[in-house]
């Protein structure tokens, strides 16, 4: 048994064949749609959590990851003699990272926290280097080296289909969003510093994929031999085919992750969302 245990928690969106592989522990945020609380992987799939919100008349509401449920997980593997890196969600669009902190500051142990400043792959791309880094027999502080290079450089960038999310969100206006739902008008967004910020916009698919696919290219620098790109969907495996094939096409990554959009950032995204990122290696 490694003596170092990888946590992440669910708005990371690692796929499930990567946390079987890497047995990481994924701490679940609550959704809570029609008052009904669930919690994210564990009593709700991503299936059933994008047919119930296209069933209700409700955006979904999240509830962060709380200090029990954070000191209890720790507790076991401090319990088992292990280390502990757990790797959150951005501290600032969620007090997810703050419970986690109280609960390490109430125990002892060999406890780190490492805040990735993203969400969904762009968390989770962090989480999967640290595992691979830690099956190769790297230090914790190797591993965090290489994790704050990546939380500096990566590029992260997604685009919703429905704009009634991000407007109740107060990440789009309601002006905005009815202009935008109207002419068909999808903003696209990046991760910056920790922050959702809409830095562009498109009307239609194919126009959205080929924004983002040339933002893309712009950070590849002549050095896609060192590039890995994660790819993902919130219940759009149309676009998400389009985005994967442009992508194979366009350039020629040997290193491609396919993930999906769960609830945790799904409440927040809605159904329909796509998104890309991409890192050193």
């Amino acid at each position: 048994m490694n003596d170092l245990k990888i946590i992440c928690d669910s708005l990371a969106d690692v796929p499930v064949n990567l946390i079987k592989k890497y047995d990481i522990e994924v701490i679940p945020l609550t959704i809570i749609i029609n008052g009904v609380e669930y919690k994210d992987g564990v009593n709700i799939t991503n299936k059933e959590f994008y047919r119930l919100i296209k069933e209700v008349n409700e955006i979904p509401k999240t509830s962060q990851a709380t200090y029990m449920q954070f000191k209890e997980i720790f507790k076991k593997y401090i319990d088992e003699g292990r280390s502990i890196l757990y790797i959150s969600g951005s501290s600032r669009v969620t007090g997810t990272y703050q419970s986690a902190l109280m609960a390490k500051n109430d125990l002892e142990g060999d406890i780190h926290l490492f805040d990735s400043l993203n969400l969904s792959y762009g968390c989770g791309a962090q989480v999967v280097t640290a595992c691979e880094m830690n099956e190769e027999g790297k230090s914790i502080e190797e591993i965090i080296t290489k994790l704050e290079e990546i939380r500096d450089n990566i590029l992260v960038l997604f685009a919703v289909d429905n704009l009634d999310f991000l407007k109740k969100g107060g990440r789009l206006s309601a002006s905005k969003a009815v202009i935008g739902s109207m002419l068909s008008i999808k903003p696209i967004l990046q991760m910056q510093d920790g922050y959702i910020v809409n830095i562009d916009q498109a009307r239609g698919h194919k126009k959205v994929i080929a924004k983002m696919l040339k933002m893309v290219k712009e950070n590849i620098n002549n050095d896609i031999e060192n590039k890995r790109v994660g790819i993902a969907h919130g219940d759009n495996e149309v676009e998400f085919e389009k985005l994967k094939e442009t992508i194979k096409n366009e350039f020629d990554f040997t290193d491609i992750t396919e993930a999906e959009i769960g609830p945790s950032i799904g409440s927040h995204t809605g159904a329909g969302t796509i998104g890309v990122c991409m890192w050193d290696k």
